[in-house]
């Protein structure tokens, strides 16, 4: 199913469940096809409701140190937001946590629960979109830039060029109108440049990565990101993809994995769009900084996020 997958659970004894079993079977699985397969977003709701419940019984005991918050944004994972009070420490040094479950398969792969607005993404489902899962690869990424970092220059830009574009991506976001302005960030989601950053990088050759050539390889990324939204195609990095260097280990479940479109989820329509925003945002990128990391843009508005957990007397959003 593109880019998430389901988690079918085999039965411990025979082809039926028994009865000690059934609860757990009613009340995180769903059926698909036959099979009895967990489901993400009944693993999501337990897990927030727990979440919940776990903080509260540990809050009263963190409260004269630090300010906690848990928070749902739409889309998004669930954030634990930790402040410590400016009276306890010295610096006033805040920590933002996503709390993710996930499942491990072995090699340092894991599925994890995707989120509402990422599930209604997946085109073509062949059954409840509950039942879908994403790909973390995290693991595979650090050992990719591990071997990245030996083989550029020293001086090497490219993890700038990424938090550059995410910060123009999160800035542009900010004055696009719905319901595009939600497809934005989905469609320029960070794997989606990272995706497009490493493909670069595999391209052309490493001295071009110097520091002295930020501007141009920072645009070179554009263009190749762009020229991906107008085809329509960007490959999943590392699933089924033959050209990842032999250096970096790979599990043989993604080895052997089909091919993924990152962009398979998403109509001609939106790409074309996110397409001319992504050059309008590279050719505007002053005025854009200017204008969007102005205070008034920068005040957290109240109906993006749900403060769940709040240790203050005032509920914030985030």
């Amino acid at each position: 199913m593109r880019s998430a997958f389901t988690c079918a659970l085999k039965a411990p004894q025979g082809a039926a469940w028994p009865r000690g079993y059934r609860p757990f079977s009613e009340g995180f699985c769903v059926e698909l096809q036959g099979r009895r397969c967990l489901s993400s977003a009944l693993v999501l709701r337990w897990f927030q409701g727990h979440l919940q419940r776990c903080l509260g019984a540990v809050l009263y005991r963190l409260q004269e140190r630090c300010r906690i918050r848990l928070a749902a944004c739409p889309g998004r994972q669930l954030t634990l937001h930790i402040l410590p009070r400016s009276d306890y420490v010295c610096c006033h040094i805040s920590m933002a946590v996503r709390l993710i479950p996930a499942v491990p398969l072995g090699d340092s792969l894991y599925l994890i629960a995707l989120q509402p607005g990422a599930r209604r993404a997946q085109p073509g489902a062949a059954g409840p979109l509950q039942a879908l899962w994403g790909l973390n690869v995290s693991k595979q990424e650090q050992r990719l830039l591990s071997w990245l970092k030996e083989q550029t220059p020293a001086s090497s830009c490219h993890l700038k060029c990424l938090q550059i574009l995410k910060g123009l991506r999160d800035l542009r976001g900010r004055g696009l109108e719905q319901p595009f302005g939600a497809q934005w960030s989905r469609v320029l989601s960070s794997y989606v440049l990272k995706t497009a950053l490493f493909s670069l990088l595999l391209r052309g050759p490493r001295q071009a990565w110097e520091e002295q050539f930020l501007a141009e390889r920072l645009e070179d990324l554009v263009l190749y990101l762009r020229d991906c939204l107008q085809k329509r195609v960007l490959m999943h990095f590392f699933l089924g993809n033959a050209s990842v260097p032999e250096a970096v280990p790979v599990p043989k479940l993604l080895k052997e994995a089909a091919p993924v479109n990152l962009l398979a989820a998403f109509d001609a329509p939106t790409l074309d769009l996110a397409a001319f925003q992504l050059l309008n945002t590279w050719n505007q990128a002053p005025k854009i900084i200017r204008k969007y990391s102005s205070p008034r843009y920068l005040r957290k508005s109240p109906t993006l996020c749900k403060d769940i957990t709040d240790t203050g007397q005032e509920s914030q959003s985030n």
